[in-house]
């Protein structure tokens, strides 16, 4: 990678809906000889972990994306864990996406999961909306648990769901090891699909070898550029979705970049999530218009990047971090 100093911009948003226990999502921007690149992982990650996100956002600064085989990316609206009429609204406004991702497996206040009765009315209330916008059975349902259930109660709540859905597409990470979720694809009828399991695991092949996994979810950040998700699509050889770690949509342009290089993509991709943002960092924010995102490079404007400016102990606090991961991917890489 070039060694040339790289210009670096801190923003700071709020989301329209609580999403992974958040209610604001910030990170840092880096512009470089291609273009611009994102850096936000979550914070409760270590450096050892987000240095990977930092080697992403300098291949998408410093490199040409991949040549592209398709033009549109098809995409899923994301439903988080919300009322069934919350999530009616954001199916409604979703840039007619015909598939919808469904958060369930939330966690309370209290550490339990969510009861089973509440997934199942939002699960119910965005089969009705597809089933209205689209016809009867044409849209899809798939729920993302993160790894909250364990066996016995992916076993209990996925024929619920499959009922409630009409089918569900698949069930993405009902449980947080690989065997759990080899356990848990050979108990149900629905397909089963690794996400944590891909990309916050030392060997992400394990999920193929221990035939955990009908399908793959790949993150460019987590797993360090477009490049190196290619490879390892490649590698895992199973259909793949390509999703987002709720960026901006700097960092969404390299996933769909990603998903707009693969040889294949049988399924709309989670990268239809500048909505859940109330600003984003550019006035032309990655927005699906029927279903799909373009294939695009997104550069950041001077009024949004105002409009999100993070404030000044957040911005050294980022900074700080991209120092510290810097020397780190520095080092490895010398």
């Amino acid at each position: 990678m070039p060694a040339t100093p790289r210009r670096r911009y801190v923003w700071s948003a709020p989301l329209r809906t609580p999403f992974r226990g958040l209610t604001s999502r910030d990170g840092l921007l880096l512009a470089g000889e291609a273009g611009w690149g994102e850096l936000s992982p979550f914070w409760e990650y270590d450096d050892a972990e987000s240095a990977t996100w930092l080697r992403a956002a300098r291949e998408a600064a410093d490199l040409d994306f991949p040549p592209p085989v398709r033009d549109a990316v098809p995409v899923n609206v994301t439903v988080p864990a919300v009322d069934p009429e919350r999530a009616r609204e954001i199916v409604l406004a979703s840039g007619g996406c015909r598939t919808a991702k469904v958060k369930v497996g939330q966690r309370l206040p209290d550490g339990s999961v969510e009861p089973v009765e509440a997934e199942l009315r939002r699960v119910e209330a965005v089969r009705a909306v597809l089933d209205t916008l689209h016809g009867p059975a044409v849209g899809r349902i798939r729920v993302d648990v993160n790894g909250t259930w364990d066996v016995d109660a992916a076993r209990r709540r996925i024929p619920l769901l499959d009922r409630a859905a009409g089918g569900l597409e698949y069930v993405e990470q009902p449980c947080a090891t690989v065997e759990e979720l080899a356990a848990v694809r050979r108990a149900v009828d629905v397909p089963v699909a690794a996400d944590e399991s891909i990309r916050r695991a030392e060997d992400p092949l394990r999920v193929v070898r221990a035939e955990a996994a009908d399908v793959v979810v790949l993150k460019v950040q987590p797993l360090g550029g477009v490049r190196a998700c290619l490879d390892l699509a490649e590698q895992v050889g199973l259909p793949v979705v390509v999703s987002s770690a709720l960026e901006s949509s700097v960092g969404l342009a390299a996933g769909v970049a990603l998903a707009a290089a693969l040889p294949e993509l049988p399924h709309a991709c989670g990268l239809a999530t500048s909505q859940l943002l109330t600003r984003d960092v550019t006035d032309e924010p990655l927005r699906p218009v029927d279903g799909a995102l373009p294939v695009r490079r997104v550069a950041p404007d001077a009024g949004a990047l105002a409009a999100v400016a993070a404030p000044p102990e957040l911005e050294q606090r980022w900074l700080d971090r991209h120092d510290r991961l810097a020397a780190l991917l520095d080092g490895a890489d010398a």
